[in-house]
């Protein structure tokens, strides 16, 4: 039997508000093994961890259980606390009676007997528990980042500048992601590719950084401090190893139809191509779907004008296999598709979304900086910006979030718009205007004040074409007036979501999402950076929509968590790991096929027992590698598969006491 310890904290308000901790305290000795019990305020507070210290050695405890809070919050603090005193930190239980019950409960005396009954059953698995000891496994110093654009590039350059090696993998054809479509930033208006070119420059020039441009991950295994990764690098059908970027392909390529996705559509650009003038690395690239060579099996112009002799019709897609000690995600975000708001008029070329607008401003655009009406060419009169559109909605199309930059990059092409073109007229239809940053409010204000922008607090619900204007329908709220404004373009702020691929891309990395499919942080106060996944961090707007500085700051903190890992030689691991029991394992494989760690493996051995000696095939958990889901142990069927720690006995245990 063992000598069990109990200790219920108060957490200030947070618990003793609905539980009586001294009546919870004092159930604990009617458990099996229990020969102290007390409460206090702050049980993690320096003074509440003494106590801890104290009471092992006084009753020469060896095993306690904390009735606090989540052990998400403090289990390590706990552990590093009885470890200190001489005992096994995996004799250490945590009885959740804060998230599990007083924040569940108005009732004081149904949330106590709720604390007991729940601390009744930590004190059963604990009877159960035996001493563990984490084994210690090595770190690759390398670090992936998954994403070119300004959070990745940032992540890269942080960890390398540290001493460390990293690889950035892309899968557009350059890195710079949506910062290199930008004309200005908010709220200082300098010019965003002055601010990102350097920096592409600088990744590119690191000795330390390894760019993987127009590649994608393809599959990830492994752990943290050992994943394994395979990179799918496509086809170029340009040898990069000669290709000077002089682009005398792109000017002779006589297939010059295909949408310039730079440009958002708004142009044309050739089979071969390089996105722009800045493009890091500098590289043409050819479209397989636009190249008359690879349709046709003709034309092979670009091969004949390329001086350095770097076309390659037959470049295959190319597999590389590389070693991990630590990933980032960083896939960035998109605006949303507006196919579901024909109401809105997108279906008419003088209907444009924020980015598109962005383009048709920025100098090195398809119209050089000029803002023209896309359907004839001619400068607008009038321009209406609408905002929250697919933001903050309720509908099944919208999403339910504020984008958060939507506001400020309105106010922002209201004001460059006014600046250029002083004598157009520029409103603005708004539901709230959010400038929380620094310096945002003084923007949006001097947009109204400064610049005369007309705002008008209302939703839009109709855009409709009416003799060569899009009409535009909509309420003011503040006058109570329904409002039918012709303009000669409409601008529309379009929410913002996760790249397609952060799906796709969290399931490889065993990372959690939310139901937006944004990155989940392991904490969201304590670990915003961090995965649940350990080894997994995250940088920038697939975490969450933000804006360049918040990115940047965010990618920053990323990194830093990054070079802690690889500043470690050796990771203690998870002693908390599955094993099969040989002489019941049928060798079915159905655990080897969930383990999501490919942690499981299958031999073939003479296993000897009461009566029994024969050689049987049976699984053999890699305890390195196992992360201690305990997947396999729901889908063994014959029940062979235990999981240390969290033993079938133990759970079991716990539910004995629950219903007694």
């Amino acid at each position: 039997m063992q000598k069990i310890g109990v200790f219920v904290c108060w957490c200030g308000s947070n618990i003793a508000a609905t539980v009586d901790v001294k009546a919870v305290a004092e159930s604990a000795y009617s458990c099996p093994g229990v020969v102290y019990a007390t409460d206090y305020q702050y049980m993690c507070s320096e003074s509440g961890q003494t106590m801890i210290k104290q009471a092992i050695k006084e009753y020469g405890l060896t095993g306690i259980v904390i009735a606090s809070c989540s052990p998400r919050m403090h289990e390590t603090t706990f552990r590093k606390t009885a470890q200190a005193a001489g005992l096994n930190p995996y004799m250490v239980e945590i009885a959740n009676i804060r998230e599990q019950c007083s924040w569940i409960h108005k009732d004081m005396e149904v949330a106590t007997e709720k604390a007991k009954v729940l601390l009744r059953a930590a004190v059963a698995k604990l009877n159960l528990n035996k001493p563990l000891t984490a084994g210690t496994s090595p770190v690759t110093k390398r670090a992936l980042v998954i994403g070119g654009g300004i959070a990745g590039i940032q992540t890269a350059l942080d960890i390398a500048d540290a001493g460390y090696k990293v690889d950035i993998v892309e899968k557009k054809p350059t890195i710079g992601g949506k910062m290199a479509q930008l004309d200005k930033t908010f709220p200082t208006l300098d010019c965003s590719a002055c601010i990102l070119t350097p920096k592409m420059v600088d990744v590119a020039a690191n000795e330390n950084v390894k760019i993987y441009s127009y590649s994608e991950v393809e599959s990830v295994s492994g752990f943290v401090g050992n994943f394994t990764v395979k990179i799918r690098k496509k086809a170029r059908y340009v040898k990069e190893d000669l290709c000077t970027g002089c682009g005398a392909c792109t000017e002779k390529c006589p297939s010059k139809k295909a949408r310039n996705e730079f440009n958002m559509g708004l142009d044309t650009r050739p089979a071969i191509y390089i996105p722009f003038a800045q493009a890091v690395p500098k590289l043409a690239v050819i479209d397989p779907n636009a190249c008359i060579k690879l349709k046709t099996g003709k034309c092979g112009l670009c091969e004949r004008v390329c001086e350095a002799k770097a076309i390659d019709y037959t470049q295959k897609d190319e597999i590389i296999e590389e070693q991990y000690g630590a990933i980032v995600a960083a896939t960035g975000f998109n605006p949303i598709k507006l196919d579901k708001f024909g109401e809105l008029g997108y279906q008419y070329p003088d209907v444009v979304t924020s980015l598109e607008y962005e383009r048709l401003m920025n100098a090195a655009g398809p119209t050089k900086g000029h803002v023209v009406r896309p359907s004839d060419g001619k400068k607008p009169k009038r321009i209406v910006f609408i905002q929250c559109v697919g933001s903050r909605g309720q509908s099944c199309r919208d999403k339910s979030y504020c984008s958060k930059i939507c506001c400020m990059y309105t106010a922002k092409h209201a004001i460059l718009t006014k600046d250029h073109y002083p004598e157009m007229d520029v409103k603005v239809f708004y539901i709230d205007v959010r400038t929380p940053g620094k310096n945002f409010d003084e923007f949006y204000r001097r947009a109204v004040e400064e610049y005369g922008v007309e705002y008008i607090k209302g939703q839009v619900g109709k855009v409709y074409e009416e003799n060569g204007k899009m009409m535009v329908q909509g309420s003011d709220l503040l006058s109570n007036e329904q409002l039918t404004i012709p303009a000669d373009l409409v601008v529309l702020a379009t929410a913002i979501e996760p790249d397609e691929s952060a799906r796709s891309v969290a399931t490889m990395l065993t990372a959690s999402m939310d139901t937006n499919d944004f990155f989940t942080e392991a904490h969201a106060k304590l670990r915003p950076v961090e995965s649940p996944t350990a080894g997994i961090f995250l940088s920038g707007t697939c975490q969450g929509p933000k804006d360049v500085p918040e990115t940047v700051s965010q990618a920053s903190a990323a990194a830093a968590k990054v070079i802690g890992l690889l500043a470690k030689d050796y990771l203690t691991g998870n002693p908390c790991v599955a094993g099969a029991d040989p002489m019941i394992c049928n060798g079915c494989s159905q655990c080897a096929n969930v383990c999501p760690y490919g942690a499981i493996s299958y031999v073939e051995e003479e296993v000897r027992g009461p009566g029994v000696r024969e050689v049987r095939r049976f699984a053999r958990v890699n305890e390195a590698v196992c992360q201690g889901c305990g997947a396999c142990t729901v889908t063994c069927p014959s029940g062979a598969m235990d999981l240390k720690g969290f033993t079938n006995r133990q759970i079991m245990a716990e539910v004995d006491a629950i219903c007694k």
